[in-house]
Formats: structure tokens, C-alpha cells, sequence
């Protein structure tokens, strides 16, 4: 990943950088977790043995397509746990302030294992199996063991825009404002996205009261509204709007609304789930507009490694649909005996 400073012309808004407070926070590369039964039903009624959430995926990292892979809520690059117990707080205090504390575009380093000192770039949080995703570069994915620690210079709670008060900022840290190419015009703070999702695609992370430690999921099961909004091209890393969204105390829909987060996971076979957005920023549409701009992907704004082409693809579902049985022809009826007439045919009851 690229250390160099942003260019001058992407520095973005001015921001509360002489309040911020920098906290280092840790957690340990999870292993994926296996379920009583192997296989997840999708909504098309089909059984699928697919891999998951956790571990090290070796394959797929930020800027890389994230719909119809052969996976389910696929986690692109190291998904980190806390595992640890306090002697204070709850069971989980140490991995909800894991999930509480790390910011998209904070800087994370190995300080264990054969990879120790190399760096990497947090990329989102999933919540539900509550990890915080880390992109490293294929060669350090690759010497990376389950277990392996992970420290993370939290820095972004506590983020405001002085200039821009109705926008709040979530999730995010300073290095990406500056590098993301904010700007403002007519008093409203233009954002680049590659996509627009509409809210009414939104499903599974609804009904949280919190959108600091996760993400909510787009549906992708209506081909028409996908095909519609370019939704079968989304890569992990993307910036999307999701419009008539306020995810101020947790995402819900609200007309005037405007919610911008980044693609955290890839798309999932099951009912009401889909690729992840975790927040970024939220506020009313007339001070927060979203523009398009294809590269508008955290492996481009960061430098770490040029985003594949936003193609269309078909989802999972569709790629692996079984293709329907021929109607087998009706069995012609068995004739019947005629009744010899010279008899009466004898009553059934």
C-alpha cells in the first residue's frame, strides 16, 4: 500500500483533526466458523456448500468483483476478531471495541507471525459475525497464519465536517477524506461514488441501532432493478450512495435522506442478504450529493492496485439455477372393457 500523501487537490473538507484522539486497538485473524449443517438455502429453495465469513481469503481483495463468486458473504483480504476477556466489561468487551474503534482507511499491522511489521489497510467492518476487515498485499495473504495478530491505529471517532454540520461521519477515518476527492459546490459536499442503490434494496442489518460496528446488506434477488442500477458490476471497495437512507441511529429508510458507504462483503444466495455497505457518511440529500466516478474504489484512491472493470455479472443464483424439467407427456388412459349388452352392468353399492 501506498504511504505517499494524498495530492493537494483531493485534501477534502476541513475536518476537527486538532480533536481527534489516535487509539491503538488489536484482534487476532478469526477462523471461519462452521455451522450444525453445511448448507445454506438460498431463496431460490436451493441448498448450497459454499465458503464463508473468516479466515484468509487469498483470492479476492479490494477492487475485485464481489457478485457470483462460488462463495456466501465472502470477507475479501483477513478478517480479524478479538478474542480476548477483560476482567471488566462484558464477555465480547474487547472485540465490540475492536468493531467500535477501527475506521475505514485506518492503518493496520502485523505484530505476529512470520508477516510481523508488514501493513495493511482496514476496508470495513461485517457485523453479525463482527469482524473487521483488513486488505494486505497477495504476498503477505499469502505467509499469513489463522491467528496471527493484528494492530489497528484507530483514528475517526469523533470526526465532524465544521463546514458541513449536517453530514455526520461514521466508520470513517481522516486518510480517507483526504484522499477520497470531496469537494463542495452551491454549499452541498459532493462525494464520488461508483454506484446508486435505492433503499427500498436494502435488507439484512436492518432494525440495528447502531451502524458503528457493521454493515447492512443490498438485495440482489430482483434482476430488473439490479440490471437497472448496474448492481451485478459492484467490486468490493466500492463508494456507493444509498439514496433515501438515514443511518444517523441505525440504517432506515427516509425520503431526503442520503446514506454513502463502501462494499465490505460479497453477495450471498440467502433470503435478504447481499453485498455489505458499511456507513460512511449520512445526511439530508440537499447537503450530501452523491457524483459518479468509476474509481471511486478504496484499491485506487489508496494507490494499493488498479480496481478490475465494473462489468455486469450474473448472480449465483442465476449462474447455478437448474434448468427446468421437460413436462413428460400424459400417460394415454387404459381403454376400458365394453360391457357386453346382454347383460346389465352390477351396481357398486
Amino acid at each position: 500500500m501506498s504511504t505517499r500523501p494524498a495530492p493537494s487537490a483531493a485534501r477534502g473538507p476541513r475536518i476537527n483533526g486538532d480533536e481527534l484522539v489516535a487509539v491503538s486497538v488489536l484482534g487476532q485473524i478469526a477462523h471461519p466458523v462452521g455451522r450444525a449443517s453445511a448448507y445454506r438455502v438460498g431463496y431460490d429453495g436451493t441448498p448450497r456448500v459454499l465458503p464463508g465469513t473468516g479466515g484468509i481469503v487469498l483470492n479476492r481483495r479490494i477492487g475485485d468483483l464481489c457478485v457470483g463468486l462460488a462463495g456466501d458473504h465472502i470477507e475479501p483480504g483477513v478478517a480479524l476478531h478479538n478474542n480476548s476477556r477483560e476482567v471488566v466489561g462484558p464477555r465480547d468487551g474487547p472485540n465490540t471495541a475492536l468493531m467500535t474503534y477501527a475506521c475505514v482507511g485506518n492503518l493496520a499491522e502485523v505484530v505476529s507471525g512470520p508477516c510481523a511489521g508488514r501493513r495493511g489497510l482496514v476496508t470495513g467492518k461485517h457485523g453479525g459475525i463482527n469482524h473487521v476487515l483488513v486488505d494486505f498485499p497477495t504476498a503477505v495473504l499469502q505467509r499469513l497464519r489463522i491467528g496471527d495478530r493484528v494492530q489497528i491505529v484507530s483514528c475517526g471517532l469523533g470526526l465532524r465536517l465544521p463546514e458541513h454540520p449536517c453530514v455526520e461521519v461514521l466508520n470513517c477515518a481522516p486518510a480517507l477524506l483526504r484522499r477520497w476527492g470531496l469537494d463542495t459546490r452551491d454549499g452541498a459536499l459532493r462525494v464520488p461514488v461508483t454506484h446508486l442503490v435505492p433503499a427500498r434494496l436494502m435488507g439484512s442489518g436492518l432494525g440495528k441501532n447502531t451502524a458503528w460496528r457493521g454493515d447492512y446488506d443490498i438485495q440482489l434477488a430482483d434482476a430488473a432493478t439490479r440490471a437497472r442500477y448496474r448492481l451485478g458490476s459492484l467490486r468490493f471497495g466500492d463508494l456507493v450512495a444509498i439514496i433515501d437512507a438515514d443511518t444517523r441511529r441505525g440504517p432506515l429508510y427516509r425520503t431526503g435522506r442520503v446514506t454513502i458507504g463502501v462494499i465490505v462483503h460479497g453477495d450471498s444466495t440467502v433470503s435478504g442478504h447481499g453485498p455489505g455497505v458499511t456507513p460512511l457518511l449520512t445526511g439530508p440529500a440537499s447537503a450530501l450529493r452523491p457524483r459518479h466516478a468509476p474509481d471511486a474504489n478504496l484499491a485506487a484512491l489508496f494507490d494499493i492496485r488498479p480496481p478490475a472493470a465494473a462489468r455486469e455479472r450474473a448472480t449465483l443464483v442465476e449462474r447455478t439455477r437448474l434448468p427446468r424439467a421437460e413436462p413428460r407427456p400424459l400417460a394415454r388412459p387404459r381403454e376400458q372393457p365394453a360391457i357386453p349388452r346382454d347383460r346389465p352392468a352390477r351396481s357398486a353399492y
